[in-house]
């Protein structure tokens, strides 16, 4: 595509590119757009079905100027650049308000969540263009006016979407392809023109609002391609990094209000309205904290742009919510500052400082003083520290997914967000970690011995069997069968339930589960716990227990710590409190 119109269209776009850079502010500064010659140099780019796309993750635009050229919107290139730049300035601006824009939609389109990246794109660049129409003057009204005059038929959707901006922008009734004679469709326009300017300072609340009022318009509509040409945020967020979303924010659990029974919509605030306000706060506290569940987590992400195995997804939501509850990143008190002390001499060689001669010696090897042969120079080096070197204690993780234990994929598993916690804290102190996940003898996976790669640890945790209880002895057995005992010490933890008795079997080779678990505790150095999750707490003595509790009492009197939780939730608890006192090391004064 060389041809002096093409060449007359790319100087054109080049030239619009810092005006409508400065239409935000003369201080906005965003990469040079790429301007793609042809469609498969857009898709190379990650755009498809529209003219025009941003990506959150190197803050770029991209034009597919064929595209433009089609619909015929050429003349209009300091407009759509100005539109493109305001998603990275106005809305979404950053990959995480993209996704929490994302959360708000999803939660208000009960059934149809799959429409949440078309309705947030909708609602943002309604937010753009009125503020380019208003306060910049640009004519974002001929680019719809544009867009509507090659289109054959309408939808209910894009006539209500043309609607509202008539009504933003006082234009004829039906002059952008709006309701005439619809009175419901332009009293809907109208609350969305109320919406956008209500809440123009406070996008992300008054996006549920705008979801409510299209969801009715939504069941109506199967496709449009008017709207599909507009979808400039569809794949915003590929490749980035947001943050945050593992929990719900205080006005998410709020039911999604419908701007018809919204006082600050309608402007119909009544005294009873006011006082009806701060009876709901309680409800959006009560929220505080509340944590989204694995497969919530990945549909946001993919709405968002992201394409991610399910696999990928629940690391990144286990180390989120792992976060938090991670030993502090570890502190050691320098030692009491050493005078210097002189270990000897060396040659001085021109190009070393002057004043780094000791002449007294240079004089005393010879009279005759000759630079680079005679001269010499003291050298100093420090006293050593009194503090100790402190060794991290290696953790050897082993976490059932039996079928007794939930997905960690598709609902909060304890035992992995557990296992994730003290794994990462021990990384943090410079611990290696070696984890297995089990649920039959043959069924389990495993990091390649002790290592200290997060995604391949929680690689591991995140994964998932449900399949019988049984637990594989001969990883336990071939970890410490030849274990150097110069090695690092090793503390061996167990995540599970009563199934845990199963380690106690014998093995294949007919060796005893007890003299397996003995020999590990031995050669492992540094102790052995199991949290595990017991309908009762054991008894204090053997006598008269059967079954899998005489079998924990007699692991309790062969050396394990046997931690008991009534409740799953209960052992982030656990792991915070076996990571401070493993892993946590204080500075000493």
């Amino acid at each position: 595509m060389n041809s002096p119109d093409h060449d007359a269209l790319l100087a054109a776009w080049r030239t619009a590119w810092p005006q409508a850079l400065a239409d935000w502010s003369r201080f906005t500064r965003l990469q040079d757009p790429r301007l793609c010659d042809s469609s498969v140099d857009a898709a190379a780019e990650g755009l498809t079905g529209s003219f025009a796309m941003i990506r959150l993750a190197d803050q770029r635009v991209v034009i597919d100027l064929p595209r433009v050229q089609q619909l015929g919107l050429q003349a209009f290139a300091r407009e759509i650049l100005a539109h493109e730049i305001g998603h990275h300035v106005l809305a979404p601006a950053t990959a995480t308000d993209h996704a929490r824009l994302l959360a708000r939609i999803h939660r208000a389109l009960p059934t149809l969540e799959a429409h949440a990246p078309m309705v947030a794109n909708l609602y943002t660049d309604l937010l753009i263009n009125d503020r380019l129409q208003r306060q910049c003057g640009l004519r974002m009204a001929g680019v719809y006016q544009r867009l509507a005059a090659g289109a054959q038929g309408s939808t209910p959707l894009w006539t209500l979407y043309m609607g509202i901006y008539e009504q933003l922008w006082q234009q004829p009734a039906g002059s952008l392809g709006g309701p005439v004679d619809d009175a419901a469709l332009r009293g809907d326009a109208w609350l969305g023109a109320r919406v956008i300017r209500t809440y123009a300072n406070e996008w992300m609340i008054g996006a549920g609002r705008f979801s409510a009022l299209l969801l009715p318009y939504l069941l109506e509509t199967v496709s449009d391609a008017r709207v599909d040409a507009l979808m400039d945020t569809r794949h915003a967020g590929r490749g980035s990094q947001p943050s945050g979303l593992d929990r719900l924010e205080e006005d998410e659990l709020e039911p999604p209000v419908h701007p018809a029974h919204d006082p600050r919509v309608t402007g119909e605030a009544s005294e009873a309205a006011a006082r009806a306000e701060p009876e709901a706060e309680p409800a959006a506290a009560h929220s505080v904290g509340q944590a989204r569940e694995p497969f919530e987590y990945g549909e946001i992400l993919r709405a968002a742009g992201l394409e991610l195995d399910p696999s990928q997804l629940a690391i990144r939501y286990y180390r989120e919510r792992a976060l938090p509850h991670l030993i502090r990143f570890p502190v050691r008190a320098q030692p009491q500052a050493m005078e210097p002390e002189m270990e000897g001499l060396e040659p001085w060689e021109p190009g070393d400082p002057l004043d780094a001669v000791d002449w007294l010696q240079t004089l005393m090897q010879s009279p005759r003083v000759v630079p680079g042969v005679t001269t010499v120079r003291r050298v100093y080096g420090d006293a050593p520290g009194n503090e100790p070197a402190a060794e991290p204690i290696d953790l050897d993780l082993y976490v059932d997914s039996s079928g007794s234990m939930p997905n960690p994929q598709q609902v909060t598993s304890w035992l992995t967000l557990a296992g994730a916690v003290i794994a990462l804290s021990a990384l943090r102190a410079g611990a290696r970690v070696q984890v297995t996940l089990w649920s039959g003898k043959h069924q389990y996976l495993h990091t390649e011995g002790f290592v200290r790669d997060e995604n391949a640890i929680l690689e591991v945790l995140v994964g998932y069997f449900g399949g019988a209880t049984a637990f594989p002895i001969h990883r336990l057995r071939d970890t410490y069968a030849q274990r150097s005992r110069t090695g690092r010490a090793v503390h061996i933890l167990h995540i599970s339930d009563d199934g845990i008795t199963t380690m106690f079997e014998d093995d294949e080779r007919g060796n005893s589960g007890w003299d397996v678990a003995a020999q590990a505790l031995r050669a492992g150095r540094a102790g052995g716990t199991m949290a595990l999750n017991l309908y009762s707490p054991l008894p204090d003595h053997l006598a008269g227990a059967k079954g899998w509790t005489a079998d924990l009492l007699r692991a309790r009197d062969a050396g394990w710590d046997i931690h008991v939780v009534r409740d799953m939730a209960d052992l982030l608890a656990f792991a915070r409190d076996f990571s401070r006192r493993h892993y946590q090391q204080e500075a000493r004064r």
